[in-house]
């Protein structure tokens, strides 16, 4: 559950499988409401569902070629969305169908979009080693910064913080002061590209997760924020890939935990504070 609150507890229930809403595979997911959540697909459109039916509840189609990531802060009407089209468009889940607004700028695939609580500004990141803070209102570029080789594989926002997280090709995660768009801290690099990262909901700690294959690499990273901004804890358990890495809100389980999930499969959750397998 999207708000941290908890159906029901013990045994796992039965999987429950809802209709296709995409033509094609879904790229991205993120949630919008506590009872919604936004993806976006290989057939270029952006739909929003509900978590409890698995309805469409809405359907954007702007973008020309495949949605790579789709995003909104939590509780907004707004969803944003990516593509290797080049362009970042903005959705008003009560408005038209067309987007509400468009931030042209990046000269390759976009591949990180990260939205401030408030919703009124947005970073994206692409694989032209840029990053980009805009107005959400305008459409304006605010900021522009390129690093070389900082080939980006994901943004998130750090909750409570004028600071986003990203990870890149180049096998480092970067935290950047979104009020300047500069490097506050580059993490030590890592042995493999870094496919995505998440904040803790106090700010406290960042995830980041490593490709690998064969058992090689495919670890997720817990890292300091806050203090000695140093490596805490490792998770290592994938045989291939690590594609994505997620706090998990507080619920039966007796301490924090993480979820990771991989190309072998699988989606692991750990605790978060030993890399002990749940």
């Amino acid at each position: 559950r999207a708000d941290g609150s908890v159906e029901e507890t013990g045994p796992t229930r039965a999987l429950r499988q809802h209709s296709p809403v995409h033509a094609g595979a879904v790229t991205s997911v993120a949630a919008l409401k506590p009872d919604l959540c936004v993806s976006g697909g290989r057939d270029k459109s952006v739909a929003v569902c509900s978590w409890r039916s698995g309805a469409a509840l809405r359907q954007f189609i702007g973008h020309q070629r495949e949605v790579t990531k789709v995003t909104s802060a939590l509780d907004s009407n707004r969803v944003f969305s990516a593509s290797r089209d080049k362009s970042v468009m903005m959705w008003e889940l009560h408005g038209t169908s067309g987007p509400s607004q468009r931030f042209p700028g990046h000269d390759l695939v976009v591949t990180g979009l990260a939205v401030s609580p408030d919703a009124s500004q947005l970073c994206t990141g692409s694989r032209d080693n840029a990053v980009c803070k805009w107005d959400v209102e305008t459409g304006e570029c605010l900021r522009r910064a390129a690093i070389s080789r900082n080939l980006v594989t994901h943004l998130c926002w750090v909750p409570g913080e004028p600071y986003v997280l990203q990870t890149s090709e180049d096998k480092t995660v970067r935290l950047w002061d979104s009020r300047e768009l500069q490097v506050a801290h580059a993490f030590p690099a890592k042995r493999h590209i870094q496919t995505c990262c998440d904040a803790s909901q106090d700010g406290r700690y960042c995830l980041s997760s490593s490709s690998g294959s064969a058992g090689e690499g495919g670890e997720a990273t817990l890292w300091d924020l806050r203090q000695t901004r140093t490596r805490v804890c490792e998770y290592r358990g994938h045989f291939q890939t690590t594609t994505s890495c997620v706090f998990l809100p507080r619920g039966p389980a007796p301490t924090p935990s993480i979820a990771t999930s991989s190309y072998d499969s699988t989606v692991k959750v750990w605790d978060r504070d030993t890399g002990g397998r749940g």
